[in-house]
């Protein structure tokens, strides 16, 4: 049998329905938002502000958000969830005003020219899922009160000028999935806390001044469960590659090119099951490299160059540049 709505049902929908909208349009930014934001825009360059219009970052009447600011409703008021501004040639001190919007879920100051310090303010963000600074000028150390941002999983600190040591409170990060610390001016052996990292799939310490063994960065039992891509290239490593090693089963990419490791490749390692690309050049190894190798079902790429190997010994593959875009690590 047919349903049928009566007319005062039907006007009684209309009317919460439109109770919501008013809501959701009517209701203010927090005022915390609304100043710190301000403060940001006082302090930032023109091809920011000029796209600023407005007091209200969330929109007001008939002024839409801020570019590059994204709003969602709590209760009765709006706040700022998400802030990305990047490659508009900022200029100055990171804005520590940003450490005052405490329901940021990204943050992305990507490609400016930031200079000074990462303020240790910013562990009161404690909602935070992305940090990407890369591509900046920041310098000093990293501030250890980054191990409090318990919700991040994707840290960009690449391209600064980071130094002194990898602060092994990262490893107080349990969702963190991507670490991105290349070409810095990092000092000191990486923490192997980091391997305790349950969901953290790639580590790039690349191209900084870091010293140690892999030995001492695997010593922690069962770590780095989930780990595709282990990038130590461009360091001052010693020693040589750990048959134990093997036991990081979800390797893809293992890149170990310029240090100053030695000793012979370990036949286990060619029993990682997904190996894909793997690159020794520009070290120290010496002897053979295991038939294994030549006969793994995936890998594609390995390079031995400028070693001390037997005569003999052959690269896989064609020696490029491996670079991953982005969009591999962004969601």
């Amino acid at each position: 049998m047919a349903r049928h709505w009566h007319l005062p049902s039907v006007f009684l929908l209309i009317f919460s329905l439109s109770l919501i909208h008013s809501v959701f349009v009517n209701c203010k930014t927090l005022k915390r938002d609304v100043k710190a934001l301000n403060e940001i825009k006082a302090s930032l360059g023109w091809r920011v502000v000029y796209a600023w219009v407005g007091d209200d970052p969330c929109g007001d009447g008939d002024l839409p958000p801020w570019s590059g600011v994204t709003c969602s409703t709590q209760g009765d008021y709006r706040v700022v969830t998400e802030l990305e501004v990047y490659a508009v040639s900022i200029v100055g001190p990171f804005p520590t005003a940003v450490t005052n919007l405490l329901d940021l879920t990204r943050l992305d100051l990507h490609n400016n020219k930031l200079t000074g310090p990462l303020p240790s303010q910013i562990g009161r963000l404690k909602r935070l899922k992305i940090l990407n600074v890369r591509w900046n000028k920041l310098q000093d150390v990293i501030p250890p009160e980054i191990g409090e941002l318990k919700q991040l999983t994707h840290l960009y600190l690449s391209f600064n000028n980071f130094k002194g040591e990898i602060p092994k409170e990262l490893a107080n990060l349990p969702e963190l999935r991507y670490l991105h610390l290349h070409e810095n001016h990092f000092t000191g052996r990486i923490p192997p806390e980091l391997g305790t990292l349950q969901h953290l799939r790639h580590l790039d310490v690349g191209n900084n001044r870091l010293v140690g063994t892999i030995r001492e960065l695997i010593r922690i039992e069962g770590c780095f469960p989930v780990l595709r891509n282990l990038y130590l290239n461009n360091n001052y490593l010693t020693g040589g590659i750990p048959a134990q090693l093997a036991n990081l089963t979800n390797l893809e990419i293992l890149y170990l090119s310029y240090n100053r490791m030695t000793g012979v490749i370990p036949y286990s390692i060619a029993h990682i099951p997904k190996l894909t690309y793997l690159y020794l050049d520009h070290n120290q190894f010496s002897g053979r490299i295991p038939d294994a190798f030549y006969k793994h079902p995936f890998l594609k790429e390995m390079y031995i160059e400028e070693n001390a190997f037997r005569p003999g010994v052959k690269p896989i593959g064609l020696h490029k540049v491996l670079e991953l875009s982005d969009a591999d690590f962004l969601v």
